[in-house]
């Protein structure tokens, strides 16, 4: 079947490069122009990855060696999209399918979402280096795993709930065509959560750029892993104080971000926007200039005429309802079930097993060496609150002023995106630089590191919540003439509550993650250090220590588990008991 559709595309590729150029021809030769260029390109990335691994690997700060960088950096980076979105698809379905799986698996995502796996990295560093010790493989492996861990649980989430709320008439037509299991989720399940799994992935991604540089040039103990990327680039630039490179690196980020904007993203939105369920919504439809540039192209029609006759060839031609179907189409078979019992099985013993070897590292730390750990996790505590109150000053009357003005949403939503897609990390180097020859710390520094890292998750969410504000309350304190305050004290504040909880969760979370990279710096062979636990698991794995490493990790992983128990769970069920708009 593949070998026909190839044959017939290559028959439609040939008959366009033997033609003369016509009118709109052009099109045609530019996407059979891009397909080759891509082809290319992904072929070359595939011999970078299974090349020989060498002890050091030079970064060029030259400038023609960034398009280069760029197009290694989106293809790692797109690698890791592919398996998250894997990964979400697979684990939300087997979770929302399976009841004994569903009481495991949320559980375990919530806790993994909390915590601040870039601690991890060593130890996903030398079991990829074991497994692959003479190859890139192992090296393009940890950095894909790095930033699967900041986009997989956001949309196992959004496809779960997704699962979870899907609309009784579909339900109901789903049972009348007799769907079997894959029918239902072919034609039912993903079109109704492709939209909200769109929109995740958007902000999963933004928040996979963070760990870019992170991911491409690591150090562990007296060995130094890079990878040629952009990270990198800026990275080297930074440590060898080239200011021009640093500049250029910045610059070629920031056009990546604008491209992957214009290419990708627009146009995804825009074709998500026919899954859309709710028709009686007010909804601003999305256009795309690619999409309606390929649309001009012969082949591309002919491709979805091609699509669009083997969907309509493989639909149901007559309701049928049939009892015996019902089991048929809400459980994939015996054998599945087997096999996901199985699995959850072998997870819960990979567990048990990664839990052991973790206590026999934390029994080699010195009962003293908790005490100072401690210490430093409260002064992250410290400086990771910090950063979130001061987001939520500036994000609260910005993302109220975008969300409830539907003109400026429509104008600067979109800029708001692009910017929080770019990645905050790659502008530490120059900060920590230039604040430093102002006399600032980094005990200070790595504050408004961690609001660079926070500030985002924040300012979306109080926009989403300004946009759910109904209508009906909006003109009740216009007709009661309600001051700014009085609208801030009785609708605004208490209608974006839920939202804003929801922000000061994700947002912590991005804090800690932060500090780890914001608390420790090296530049020009010094090493600069704030106090903190962040500092604490750089320096572990910086010197190679794996108790330690281990010790401050965990410590890190419990104070988040901790506070979103005691401080973050309270404040959610306060939401949904007194400031929810649905009661």
């Amino acid at each position: 079947m593949l070998n026909r559709l190839l044959d017939s595309v290559w028959g439609q590729a040939s008959s366009l490069l033997v033609a003369p150029i016509r009118r709109r021809r052009w099109v045609d030769l530019l996407v059979l122009a891009a397909f080759a260029g891509l082809t290319y390109a992904l072929v070359f990335a595939g011999r970078q990855w299974t090349a020989a691994q060498v002890p050091e690997v030079t970064i060029d700060l030259s400038l023609h060696s960034l398009p280069k960088y760029a197009f290694l950096t989106l293809v790692r980076a797109g690698f890791a999209f592919a398996i998250s979105l894997s990964f979400a698809l697979v684990v939300a379905y087997w979770a929302a399918k399976d009841p004994l799986a569903e009481r495991v698996l949320i559980p375990l995502l919530d806790i993994l979402q909390s915590i601040p796996l870039l601690a991890f990295m060593p130890a996903v560093l030398i079991t990829m280096m074991g497994l692959f010790p003479h190859s890139n493989l192992g090296l393009e492996l940890s950095a894909a795993i790095l930033i699967f861990t900041s986009q997989a649980w956001n949309m196992a989430f959004s496809f779960y709930q997704s699962l979870k709320t899907v609309p009784k008439e579909l339900e109901e037509t789903s049972r009348l065509f007799a769907f079997t299991w894959w029918e239902r989720l072919k034609w039912v399940e993903l079109p109704f959560a492709t939209p909200a799994l769109v929109w995740n992935s958007m902000v999963s991604v933004a928040n996979g750029w963070f760990f870019l540089m992170v991911s491409e040039i690591f150090t562990l103990g007296n060995r130094s892993f890079r990878l040629q990327g952009l990270g990198s680039f800026v990275a080297v630039a930074a440590e060898e104080g080239n200011v021009r490179a640093q500049i250029y690196g910045i610059a070629t980020m920031l056009l990546l971000v604008v491209l992957l904007d214009q290419l990708v993203w627009k146009p995804v939105v825009a074709w998500s926007q026919r899954f859309l369920v709710d028709e009686a919504a007010e909804v601003d439809r999305h256009s795309s200039w690619i999409l309606q540039f390929l649309r001009k192209s012969r082949l591309w029609r002919w491709l979805e005429h091609r699509r669009q006759m083997r969907l309509l060839s493989a639909r149901p031609k007559a309701p049928v309802i049939l009892e015996k179907t019902r089991a048929k189409f809400r459980h994939p078979g015996r054998l599945a079930s087997w096999f996901a019992v199985g699995a959850l099985v072998g997870l819960l013993l990979a567990l048990s097993s990664g839990t052991i070897a973790l206590v026999r590292l934390l029994m080699q730390v010195p009962l003293h060496e908790y005490g100072h750990l401690m210490e430093a996790g409260a002064a992250s505590l410290g400086r990771v609150l910090l950063s979130t109150l001061l987001a939520t000053v500036w994000t609260v009357p910005v993302g109220l002023a975008i969300g409830l003005n539907p003109r400026l949403s429509k104008q600067l939503q979109p800029l708001v995106q692009m910017v929080a897609s770019f990645p905050a990390t790659i502008l530490f180097p120059t900060m920590i630089v230039a604040l430093a020859a102002m006399g600032i710390t980094l005990n200070y520094t790595s504050i408004l590191l961690m609001l660079l890292g926070t500030q985002w998750y924040m300012l979306f969410n109080i926009i989403a919540g300004a946009q759910a504000i109904p209508m009906d309350l909006r003109e009740a304190a216009d007709a009661y003439h309600f001051s700014l305050w009085q609208r801030l004290k009785t609708l605004y504040l208490p209608a974006i509550f839920p939202y804003l909880v929801t922000g000061w969760v994700t947002a912590t979370g991005g804090a800690w993650n932060a500090s780890i990279v914001s608390e420790f710096f090296k530049m020009k062979g010094n090493t600069i250090v704030a106090f903190g636990l962040g500092s604490k698991v750089a320096l572990a794995a910086d010197n190679d220590q794996k108790p330690m490493l281990a010790a401050s990790a965990i410590l890190m992983a419990l104070l988040v588990v901790l506070f979103n128990r005691l401080v973050w769970a309270p404040l959610y069920r306060l939401a949904e008991d007194r400031y929810s708009l649905e009661r």
